[in-house]
């Protein structure tokens, strides 16, 4: 019997078990298929939540904290496991906001002390050359990053391998959870049964099909996004560019991604030819050079959707031993390490990392 049983190993899932093992716990990870395959591994990487004054206080908490620590953790997993996550500190450029939205922003970044200005023709162009002609102003945040999110995933997953006190179970589809009245002891798979002392449900968008087996209601619905990346050679984009709610995305080896759509399909992952010639012509209208290279993969991933991006994070009322750390929709990278660390420390009885009152569970489910 383990100390925690976690179902799911993508992001949220693998740095869990990794707190938690850090502090002396057994734990026992569950995953469906492989580890860190779904949207940890579908999405771009941006470690920023896409025009961040949109969203509420309590994501803003915790993305500030996020970003601070993803230079030691990719640091760590790098000196752990061989694996280099790829951070890359350029910064992000987002063209053409509306003036409206100008004001709103540079009002965020004062109350959160954050480096985000508004630049002109010239430093658009000298920051990126190979942008599409015409563009006027811009917002610059300099100190967004962004990461290879497979091998940031990769990298977990070969750290918590490794790790004595994390066992992984991939290929194990949990079926429902083992009960004692009130509480639960654990899960129960296609590959058999485990039990723990506490168990976590960090599913992403399936998190809500197995809650639902208690009677609870889970607003969390996967919402699909497809991406396609382009084999450019290095220095044709540089950074995070982003133009009208979509994004462009360098990786040091010269790659450029696209993404991306937002789509409530239900659990279809399927990729759509109108969505190949909208990201296409995304790409080419924020750096029309990427026409000439090759699209060399087009893919789809399905986010776990929540209202207005708040993930579901702590107990779920009436059930003992049961815990929810889900529902992080387009900010689950963004959001990992914070949102696990304090998971991490209301398992363990620590001092949380931030106020964790917005995430509660409580009052958000309902009887289904």
């Amino acid at each position: 019997m383990s100390d925690y049983v976690i179902v799911g190993a993508g992001v949220i899932g693998l740095m869990t078990a990794r707190f938690l093992a850090q502090d002396g716990a057994k734990v026992k990870l569950i995953e469906r298929g492989t580890s860190a395959r779904e949207a940890s591994w579908a999405g771009g990487g941006i470690v920023s939540p896409l025009y961040p004054w949109r969203y509420q206080d309590a994501v803003t908490s915790l993305a500030l904290w996020s970003q601070s620590s993803y230079v030691h953790l990719a640091q760590e997993l790098l000196a752990e496991t061989g694996c280099d996550p790829e951070l890359r500190q350029k910064g992000m450029l987002m063209l053409d906001v509306k003036p409206e939205e100008e004001a709103v922003a540079l009002d965020w970044a004062r109350r959160y002390h954050r480096p985000l200005t508004k630049v002109g023709a010239d430093f658009i162009y000298r920051t990126e050359e190979h942008l599409a002609p015409g563009f006027e102003s811009a917002i610059w945040m300099p100190e967004v990053a962004s990461i290879r999110n497979p091998r940031l995933g990769q990298a977990l997953r070969e750290s918590v391998r490794k790790h004595p006190n994390i066992t992984l179970c991939e290929d194990s589809e949990v079926t429902g959870f083992s009960l004692f009245g009130e509480r639960v002891l654990g899960v129960k798979t296609t590959r058999g049964e485990h039990q723990g002392g506490e168990t976590i449900l960090a599913g992403g968008a399936w998190s809500g099909e197995l809650l639902a087996q208690l009677n609870l209601g889970l607003p969390v619905e996967p919402v699909r996004g497809q991406m396609m990346v382009f084999k450019a050679a290095p220095g044709v984009v540089d950074r995070v560019v982003m133009l009208e709610g979509r994004y462009v995305i360098p990786r040091s080896d010269g790659r450029v991604l696209v993404g991306s759509t937002l789509e409530h399909v239900g659990f279809d992952k399927s990729t759509t030819e109108e969505a190949s010639r909208s990201l296409f012509d995304t790409a080419t209208r924020i750096v029309p050079e990427l026409a000439d290279y090759e699209v060399e993969h087009h893919w789809a991933g399905l986010r776990p959707g929540s209202p207005e991006g708040v993930p579901f994070i702590g107990a779920v009322p009436g059930w003992q031993g049961l815990h929810l750390n889900t529902g992080h929709y387009r900010n689950g990278l963004v959001l990992a390490p914070a949102s696990t660390r304090l998971m991490a420390d209301l398992l363990l009885g620590r001092s949380p990392v931030v106020d964790p009152d917005a995430y509660s569970p409580a009052g958000r489910l309902t009887a289904c």
